[in-house]
């Protein structure tokens, strides 16, 4: 089975319970948190490491989420772990954010320009996007500045890509001139 099909399955069951217990704020933020702890590589190693057997994988799991997070959430990683999955609790994790930002509407919007952008200028364009019906109703858009792109900004969303930077119409004038 893919990784894909076994991520997608585990958070949607962890979806579904923590909706049916109330739990759903509450588990996205334990989530989240599970999330950062990911980047760290010596984490993910020993989450990926078939060295390690569960037991001890379940008892430093415990050890640093044990006290934060909600039972719900530390009944789920002891099931991930008992079934032999908590190699792909990364995966699940992502595919449970995916899945709950679908279940609330909100669309991720990444937003690149040559220099910093004002708060008004990001609300300019939050507002094109919900009036667009491009995206979902509720948007968390993500900044980033990258001179590269001369001016003008890069818009990301839902596998859509939306240039309107100088280096991309100078590469477009380039190109007719060849």
């Amino acid at each position: 089975m893919s990784v894909i099909r076994i991520a997608s399955r585990y958070a949607k069951s962890l979806l579904d319970l923590s909706q049916e217990q109330n739990k759903l704020e509450r588990v996205m933020g334990d989530i989240q948190a599970f999330q950062k702890a990911t980047e760290q590589r010596d984490f993910l190693l020993l989450l990926k490491s078939p060295i390690v057997n569960p037991t001890k994988k379940g008892t430093i799991l415990k050890e640093i989420f044990g006290s934060k997070f909600d039972e719900l959430s530390m009944a789920f990683i002891d099931i991930i772990l008992r079934k032999g999955r908590e190699s792909y609790l990364p995966e699940i994790a992502d595919e449970f954010v995916a899945q709950y930002r679908a279940l609330k509407q909100i669309s991720s919007v990444k937003v690149t320009t040559a220099a910093p952008m004002s708060d008004a200028a990001l609300e300019a364009i939050k507002t094109q996007l919900k009036g667009s019906n491009s995206t979902a109703a509720n948007i968390e858009i993500e900044t980033a500045v990258d001179p590269a792109i001369i001016g003008g900004f890069v818009i990301e969303f839902d596998d859509k890509l939306y240039d309107a930077s100088v280096a991309h119409k100078l590469a477009k004038l380039k190109k007719e001139f060849a």
